[in-house]
């Protein structure tokens, strides 16, 4: 299905050439076909020519680079943290060092990242978070996933404070990533913070995968 998606993809990207989407698209199909790293930079440059910050196309190149299909999760960060610090303050792509994190975090293979980039990268969409309004649409799945990391981190009080500025914007990701039912995670996880639960709690509502070093 993927490779005959293809011509669809191709001929959506010509049709407006000025136009990322079709190229972040492309990127999807790519990781999903499992295209190999020449084709992947081919596109990737194509895209980024069109929109050199455009937050769903960083997004399917940096799921292309993960772990489980090409690269590992110290690649990923070498990716997001240069493409974070040349993108606009108030561009979403400052923070896709937070995906990065969240990948790590969800993982249980490969080499450990250091903890000091797991928390420049909460601490840069923190950053970004306070550039927008509470209940802000715009940044709700980065808040979202901000929430996640800050509590994997045990920033406690952090995590309380971006739950009060996701507002009702609970969003699939992340919780979609880590629970079969991803608004009823959010929910215990929400009522845990606001009936101030012990870290012990907290903790319990985030399983931590047993990470294998190989």
């Amino acid at each position: 299905l993927l490779r005959e998606a293809s011509p669809l993809i191709t001929a959506a990207a010509r049709a407006d050439d000025r136009d990322p989407v079709p190229w972040r698209i492309a990127l999807d199909h790519a990781r999903g076909s499992r295209a190999g790293h020449r084709y992947f930079e081919e596109l990737w440059e194509a895209a980024v020519r069109r929109s050199p910050h455009h937050y769903g196309c960083h997004v399917a190149a940096l799921r292309y680079l993960a772990t489980f299909w090409h690269g590992s999760h110290r690649e990923c960060f070498d990716f997001a943290e240069p493409a974070a610090q040349d993108a606009p303050p108030g561009s979403l792509v400052q923070a896709l060092p937070l995906r990065a994190a969240f990948g790590y975090l969800t993982d249980a293979c490969g080499p450990e990242v250091p903890r000091e980039r797991l928390l420049a990268a909460a601490d840069r969409a923190v950053a970004l978070s306070a550039r927008f309004p509470a209940a802000d649409p715009r940044p709700a799945e980065v808040r979202n996933n901000l929430l996640y990391v800050l509590l994997r981190l045990e920033r406690w009080e952090e995590a309380r404070t971006q739950l009060a500025l996701i507002g009702p914007y609970a969003t699939s990701f992340p919780w979609n990533r880590v629970s079969e039912d991803p608004l009823g995670h959010f929910l215990r996880l929400r009522d845990a913070l606001l009936t101030d639960a012990p870290p012990g709690a907290l903790a319990a509502l985030l399983p931590t995968p047993p990470r294998s070093h190989v």
